[in-house]
Parts: C-alpha cells; structure tokens; sequence
C-alpha cells in the first residue's frame, strides 16, 4: 500500500480547507503578498531546474514556468491599479494563474514521480495562493456593487 509520503495532496481523502482564524493585536505575517508571490515564482524556477527535459514534460516546464511566475507579475500590477474594477479583474487573472500552476504541478508531479515530495510543498502554496485571491476578488467584487 503506499506511505502517507506517497499521497499526493490531490489524493488525500479530505480536501484542505483554509479558514480565517482571529487575528491577533501584535500579529504580522512574515511577508506581505507581493514578497510571498515573488518566492512562489522563484520556488516555481527552482522546481522546473529538477524536472528532467524530455517529450513528456518540455511542454510542462515551459508552461509551469509561466504561470507559476505571472501570479507574482500579475500582483504587482493589480496593486498598481488605478480603479477597483482594474483591481478586481487582475486579481481574478492572478487567481487563474495560481489555478493553473496547481494543474501543471500535478501533472509534473505524474510524469515525475520522485519529484512528488517538491511537487506537494509547491502545490500547497499554489493552493492557498488561489484561496487567497479568491477571498481578494471576492471582498472586492463585493465592495463594489455596495458602493453602486
């Protein structure tokens, strides 16, 4: 049977589920967004520099690599926005971006299976990228028809 390594976190029984928990007074995350992007995109790097080039994954590199570095491109410009709509729509994008990181990493992570240990590490972090920004656009998507 396989080990607990072995699970994929596509494959786990229960699917994680972030929650906002109470925040405390004195709390400050150890990076803002737009650093937290930034280390995703050159986690991304450093993960495609492990993946064997061949006909299966060449494809997969090249794309993985572009998403997975536009989420953080993509940040930086939605907090360059000059309306909250602009705001909105880049952030949705940034959230397909993080999406689709998560599907190429899994597929990697099939064609690869001894980089599935990374592979589970950056999917996460894709994961909760996408939670993230879908609580952004959300919120702001929300503000704006309360405004209206």
């Amino acid at each position: 049977m396989n080990s607990e390594s072995d699970i994929m976190p596509w494959d786990e029984p229960e699917p994680t589920v972030l929650q906002e928990e109470p925040v405390e007074p004195n709390y400050a995350p150890p990076f803002n967004l737009g650093e937290r992007t930034a280390r995703f995109g050159e986690d991304v790097i450093e993960f495609c520099k492990k993946v064997p080039l061949g006909p299966r994954t060449n494809r997969l590199i090249d794309q993985l690599t572009g998403c997975g570095t536009s989420v953080g491109g993509n940040y930086c410009e939605a907090d360059d926005a000059v309306s909250k709509k602009e705001f909105a729509h880049i952030i949705g994008t940034c959230r397909k971006e993080a999406r689709e990181s998560m599907f190429f990493i899994r597929m990697i992570a099939k064609a690869c299976p001894d980089l599935r240990p990374n592979a589970r590490d950056l999917w996460r972090e894709a994961n909760e990228l996408h939670l993230i920004f879908s609580k952004v656009r959300r919120t702001t998507l929300h503000n704006l028809k309360s405004s209206t």
